[in-house]
């Protein structure tokens, strides 16, 4: 009865609803710029070529981390030094989306790409501020459910944003969906009105020490072969997981299931279990520890493409299908839970929007350059090897866990500017 009352009060916090909030704010301009607007220029009658390269829209995402020292380094006069930005960016997110309702595609094309490269790069400038607050607002037994909740938040936006919306696209014209969107973003803005403020940390004294002191405190705070081998840990950790995301639709179309079972299944389903993974991950988090959390959550990601391996072998069934989505899921959202705890416990306050933005961008590398060769290697491999070598790929990762999640050893704690040390590491 304690732990569920204990449990209710995390994630009942009010920090918790405007985490989810802002979660929901992050995620709302992304498909915008990317699949939902692919099917309007379709709809449009745009040129094939052109639509795949508005894939070029999305580059400020992963370059991010270029500007972001300004964001560790300046304070806009108002709403202190995480939700100034966060209201700022915000507010030109909802004009910018509603500029896309007045967008032409098939006559403007050039117009709608710098609308689209605009939304981009002041969603990846929101994505600095948000994950900043985040790391800042969380004590570090409220990680887990923290990163459970705006991870949901956002999975609800893109659901909007993805399904929602083109439903929407067949009632009435895409501009006026566009306009719908862009109101969307009154939510964010009312939760960084009444978001909790993060605790007063003093700010780098210039820009270029932002940009130069989060890399040498890192550096100097794990060493130079430790830094190395965590970054490295971060490239890996999910390696095996992005193996399987980067090819499971093109497999399960090869194997003989409709787009329409596809779209109910992996996406109704498996955001779902995605979801409840989450949460459950958040959950368990809290109880057991950041350390032993990324040991079992790790493991279970890793296992769960058995559940691939096996409908691979059985073909065309419905019931392994749903089988194999919900259990990859929901072990995918256990593992998300606790990756994102264990990236903000990385992360210097003071330096938090330059830190977190750069580990994310390690992060990147395995889900969208390691996994390039994907495709090839289950061309020639075929589907049941393929998914073998996925589970095998999961093993790097999890054998650098001793390194910085020893299971029944305490490594120190990160020292972060205004929390007190605590035992998160589920040691006691």
């Amino acid at each position: 009865m304690n732990t569920v009352k204990s449990l209710l009060q995390v994630f009942g916090s009010r920090k918790m609803a405007a985490l989810i909030l802002l979660g929901f704010s992050s995620g709302l301009p992304l498909f915008l710029t990317s699949k939902t607007l692919q099917a309007w220029m379709t709809v449009e009658n745009v040129d094939l070529t052109a639509i795949g390269l508005f894939s070029l829209v999305g580059v400020p995402y992963s370059l991010k981390f270029l500007w972001s020292p300004l964001l560790d380094w300046f304070t806009l006069p108002f709403l202190g030094r995480r939700r100034g930005w966060l209201i700022a960016i915000q507010i030109g997110l909802l004009i910018a989306l509603a500029c896309m309702a007045l967008q032409q595609p098939k006559q403007a094309l050039q117009l709608l790409a710098i609308n689209a490269v605009a939304i981009a790069f002041l969603s990846a400038t929101q994505d600095i501020a948000a994950d900043a607050y985040r790391t800042d607002i969380l004590e570090q037994l409220e990680m887990g459910a923290g990163a459970a909740v705006f991870v949901l938040g956002y999975r609800i936006a893109l659901l909007l944003t993805g399904s929602l919306a083109l439903i929407l696209a067949d009632i009435i014209p895409w501009s006026s969906v566009y306009l719908l969107m862009a109101v969307g973003m009154v939510v964010g803005i009312i939760a960084t009105v009444f978001a909790p403020e993060p605790k007063e940390i003093s700010p780098p004294e210039s820009l270029s020490a932002a940009v130069i002191l989060p890399f040498r405190e890192f550096i100097q705070r794990q060493g130079v072969v430790q830094a190395i081998l965590t970054l490295l840990f971060i490239v890996l950790y999910k390696l095996g997981d992005s193996f399987v995301n980067n090819m499971s639709t093109s497999f399960l179309l090869k194997t003989g299931f409709s787009q329409t079972d596809i779209g109910a299944i992996q996406g109704g389903m498996g955001l779902i279990a995605t979801i409840v993974g989450i949460l459950a991950g958040g959950a368990f988090l809290s109880k057991i520890g950041l350390n032993r959390s990324l040991w079992l959550f790790g493991a279970l990601q890793a296992v769960s493409n058995l559940a691939y391996l096996l409908l691979a072998q059985v073909g065309k069934n419905y019931q392994v299908l749903l089988l194999t989505i919900n259990i990859e899921n929901f072990c995918a959202g256990l593992g998300t839970a606790a990756f994102v705890a264990f990236l903000m416990n990385m992360c210097n306050q003071r330096y938090s929007a330059t830190q977190y933005a750069l580990l994310s961008s390690f992060m990147a590398v395995s889900r969208d350059i390691l996994v390039a060769p994907a495709g090839s290697l289950a061309k020639s491999t075929g589907w049941p090897l393929f998914f073998v070598i996925s589970i095998v790929a999961a093993i790097p990762g999890l054998l650098l866990l001793p390194l910085f999640a020893p299971w029944n050893s305490k490594p120190l704690p990160l020292k972060r500017p205004g929390i007190e040390e605590e035992d998160i590491w589920g040691t006691k």
